[in-house]
């Protein structure tokens, strides 16, 4: 395993359960970021599908690339367990969550880092992103914007001495909880104004965004019904009334 610099080494921590089918794409991209001070620590979470199998096939092209990377097997215990799991293993002075169905571009980290560089007031690096077809173009970072609903994806790029840990009891919508957590002990974030990421659409955080108009025309939905569930929890938690 490769000796690695700390000094702006950037973690990437990813959490799988049951994600063989998009695990070769998110792989395959981070093996072809331009930005090279990195490591990999993935966390298993108990899948029950070829999620090992494909992380096994890229040891090898970590070995080649003399990446260093950590593989940790444990039950499933949810993804911000794995999320903090992973953290512990991890040394970088930087971290990004990369969700396992998340295909970055290849500039994606350079330029995430480039933006906390450039912006030492700030915590974390966040941009705009593709969901399937979908493009969420975001906005500069707006503390009230950010109590009124959650538009910051997880798979942002944060500095360790600032983050605080995932809450293992939040089940949904824990990126919000995060960002509001973080918001609580004074930390903001930096809009990078280029989409740097595609989540694919078969699994993943954002698997049951629905359009705007369901929420407003169908409440009766299950899916909507637990969302507004989720969003009361949240917003309980962070005394957001």
């Amino acid at each position: 395993m490769s000796i690695v610099q700390k000094n702006n080494l950037i973690s990437i921590i990813i959490p799988v359960y049951n994600k063989s089918e998009e695990l070769k794409q998110c792989l395959g991209s981070i093996l072809q970021q331009i930005y090279k001070n990195y490591e990999v620590i993935i966390v298993n979470d108990g899948s029950t599908d070829d999620s090992g199998r494909i992380v096994d096939e890229f040891i090898s092209k970590f070995k080649v690339k003399d990446i260093r990377y950590k593989v940790i097997e444990q039950k499933n215990m949810g993804s911000n367990a794995a999320r903090n799991r992973g953290l512990e293993e991890s040394l970088g002075e930087f971290i990004i969550f990369w969700d396992a169905d998340l295909v970055g571009k290849p500039e994606m980290l350079e330029k995430m880092h480039d933006a906390l560089q450039n912006n030492p007031e700030a915590s974390y690096a966040y941009s705009s992103f593709i969901f399937g077809k979908k493009k969420f173009k975001l906005w500069p970072f707006d503390a009230e914007k950010l109590k009124q609903m959650p538009y910051i994806h997880t798979t942002s790029l944060c500095r360790r001495e600032h983050f605080p840990g995932w809450d293992e009891n939040i089940k949904r919508l824990q990126d919000w909880d995060l960002w509001l957590t973080m918001l609580a002990q004074g930390h903001t974030g930096v809009w990078f104004p280029e989409f740097l990421f595609t989540a694919q659409t078969a699994h993943g955080t954002m698997s049951h965004w629905l359009p705007k108009f369901v929420y407003r025309w169908l409440p009766w939905m299950k899916e909507v019904k637990k969302y507004k569930e989720a969003m009361e929890i949240i917003k309980k938690k962070h005394k957001i009334f």
